[in-house]
């Protein structure tokens, strides 16, 4: 048997896709910090919600933790658009610096208002929306950066990494909370929270764009052209843009009723307990990350054709939960959902850093950021009602093959609108070949 080839420290060499992005200085020094935010985040996902329990006042308990939770995000969307004629004017780097600063600086203030006894049920809330209010800008001001600071075509597997970070993220760091709130209170489990994105600021700070020649720039969208109208015309000069973004938003919303369906699958379907739930969904996450990280090394395939099949794919696992498959079969086929489902992040964001202008990148981004912050959570919503009147098992079924019918009107689309560039191609040319 041959031993891996390995390099000179001795551990196996990384594939051709990734060692470019492990000699680049700037986003060698950016990935751990986003490692360390999304462990933060994974946390959270456990510790928000847990101290919202103990917090949450004798009436209504479960409105109240609703709304911590739904703090911890939906602000982003708010300042996406209400804040957008002063953050846009920001530099990526500048975007991604200050969220994290916020974020961090608010989000201590939770442990330190825990040990001083005057953490009240409605300052927690107050504390986790302000510290969601630039989320959207930050992430746009992340993907913007690593746009500016790559070459085209080291971004996907740039964006590979860092989603298959937050993929990671998710198996491990809810895992660990857990753990750990049985040690210390989730007070302070917030606080490490906060300690991530500190990590975050300061990597952030580290990186100077200028390092691959290439100087930041400011959004042009800050002046007069920065008004909404001006956006809107680039998504109209831009479909394609406009496509990406109804793609994913429906994407995210057709997944939503999954999250309620499935624990009531198990329960009522199955009769089953939480141990088969949590195999369903670390499997899927597990999954997730080794599609994400296969992303990376998929730059010679057109990146369209590509989100689609992903989309098509998930929608294609859903469907044996419909046919009454056992659990074997069900697990497997959301294990593989997860492999399929990993790398849309990376090939969504890719097709954004591509299409759109370099100088309107983090106004888009944030606008995309704000848009899906609904998206997913609608669908939630949506899934509990449904789920009450037809069955999980057939609500899984249906996401699934709405799902499918989702990527057939895309492709319709698609076909159309290019049948009408050729038709018009031919028009011009026989217009030009008519003689005065």
């Amino acid at each position: 048997m041959t031993a891996p080839r390995t390099g000179r420290t001795g551990l196996p060499k990384l594939p051709p896709a990734y060692r470019p992005l492990f000699a680049h200085r700037p986003f060698r020094r950016l990935l751990p910090a986003f490692v360390a935010s999304d462990f933060g985040d994974g946390m959270a996902v456990v510790t928000v919600p847990w101290l919202a329990v103990l917090l949450a006042p004798e009436e209504n308990p479960g409105l109240y933790v609703g709304t911590a939770v739904a703090a911890y995000a939906l602000p982003g969307a708010v300042g996406a658009l209400l804040l957008g004629r002063w953050m846009r004017r920001f530099p990526a780097r500048r975007l991604l610096l200050t969220d994290a600063v916020l974020r961090a600086a608010v989000l201590a203030c939770v442990p330190l208002a825990w040990a001083l006894g005057v953490l009240t049920p409605w300052l927690y809330v107050l504390l986790l929306a302000a510290s969601s209010l630039l989320h959207a800008w930050g992430s746009a001001g992340k993907y913007a950066l690593l746009a500016s600071l790559l070459p085209p075509e080291r971004r996907l597997a740039a964006n590979a990494l860092v989603s298959s970070s937050a993929s990671a993220a998710m198996v491990f760091g809810p895992a660990l909370a857990g753990v750990l709130i049985t040690v210390v209170s989730p007070a302070w489990i917030v606080g490490v929270d906060a300690l991530t994105f500190a990590v975050l600021a300061l990597g952030a700070a580290r990186v100077r764009p200028e390092a691959d020649g290439r100087p930041e720039a400011g959004d042009p969208a800050g002046g007069a052209g920065g008004r909404s109208s001006a956006v809107l015309a680039l998504f109209r000069q831009r479909p394609e843009l406009l496509g990406v973004l109804a793609l994913t938003w429906f994407f995210f919303f057709l997944y939503g009723p999954v999250e309620v369906a499935l624990p009531l699958h198990v329960t009522q379907d199955l009769h089953q307990g939480s141990q088969l739930l949590g195999l369903y969904w670390t499997l899927f996450s597990v999954g997730a990350v080794l599609g994400g990280l296969a992303a990376g090394m998929l730059r010679r395939l057109p990146l369209w054709p590509t989100a689609l099949g992903v989309v098509a794919g998930w929608g294609a696992v859903l469907l044996p939960f419909g046919l009454g498959a056992p659990p074997s079969v069900t697990v497997a086929c959301f294990a593989l959902g997860g492999v399929i489902y990993g790398p849309f992040t990376a090939l969504s964001f890719t097709l954004f850093q591509d299409r759109t202008p370099e100088a309107w990148l983090t106004t888009v981004l944030a606008v995309r950021g704000a848009a899906l912050l609904a998206s997913s959570p609608m669908g939630t919503a949506l899934g509990g009602p449904l789920t009450a009147a037809f069955g999980p098992r057939a609500v899984l079924a249906s996401s699934g093959a709405a799902t499918l019918v989702l990527v057939a009107v895309a492709v319709l689309i698609a076909v159309g609108a290019r049948a009408r560039r050729r038709g018009k191609a031919v028009e011009e040319e026989l217009d030009l070949a008519e003689p005065a």
